[in-house]
Formats: C-alpha cells, structure tokens, sequence
C-alpha cells in the first residue's frame, strides 16, 4: 500500500491544531480523541478520520500526487504518535498535568515538523531502525 505523501501532511495540520487546543486547555479527553486517531491509522493509514477528510474534500481539488510513499513507515510513525499520545492522555486524565504537557507536547514537535516542513520524524526512526537491523542482519 503506498499514500499520497500530501495527505500525510493535512493530517499532521489537524493532528498539530488538536495538541495546541489539549496544550492550551489540558483537556484530557480530547488528547485521548487524538490518540484514537493515532490507534486506527496506526493499523491503516487510509482509515483514519483525517485521511477521510483529505479524501473527500481537499484531494479531488489538487488532482493526483506526484509521488507516493511507502504506508509502513507511516504505520510506524502513527504507532509512536500514539504512545506519545496515551502518556499524555494517562498524565492529563489522572491529575499528573506536567506528564500530560510533556507528551503532548513532544506530540506537537513531531506534527508541526510533518505539517511544516514534510519531516516525519517517526517516518526517519523507521528507516533508521530498518538499516540498523539491515547492519546487523
């Protein structure tokens, strides 16, 4: 399965907005809406609410993408996202606020990178991990 790599980056702008609202208001319970989010397009990227809305609304208006990439590293990258995002979300919803604004936060860094910049730090984790285990094989 390869994605639209444009995509990718509309759902690090959504993802980026949602961690300012948790960052700006503690709001536990829409960090743990963020990290379902993260759980489904962990599993496929294509199946996210994100990636539905891209889809339907902004993609029939760019035409087809110039490339593609690969959906692993994606998966990967989204697996971390959520782990980020079920630390904060435990930190926020059990009173430990300061562990909540630490991973959310570190959960912003990375989206605002993809979004802004189409650097996908869990995305180079993968790869890096890949020719580690590529090394060693």
């Amino acid at each position: 399965m390869e994605l639209d790599p444009r995509g990718q980056r509309f759902a690090a702008t959504l993802t980026s907005a949602v961690l300012v609202a948790v960052l700006a208001t503690g709001w536990g319970w829409l960090a743990l809406a963020q990290t379902i989010v993260f759980a489904i397009t962990a599993m496929n990227p294509k199946q996210g609410p994100y990636a539905y809305v891209y889809r339907t609304l902004i993609r029939p208006r760019l035409g087809p993408p110039a490339e593609r990439e690969p959906a692993a590293p994606v998966r990967f990258a989204q697996t971390v996202g959520f782990t980020f995002l079920a630390v904060a979300t435990v930190g926020y919803l059990t009173g430990l606020t300061a562990l909540g604004v630490v991973f959310a936060a570190f959960g912003l860094l990375a989206a605002f990178l993809n979004a802004a910049f189409g650097l996908c730090l869990g995305c180079e984790a993968y790869l890096a991990l890949r020719r580690l285990a590529a090394q060693r094989a």
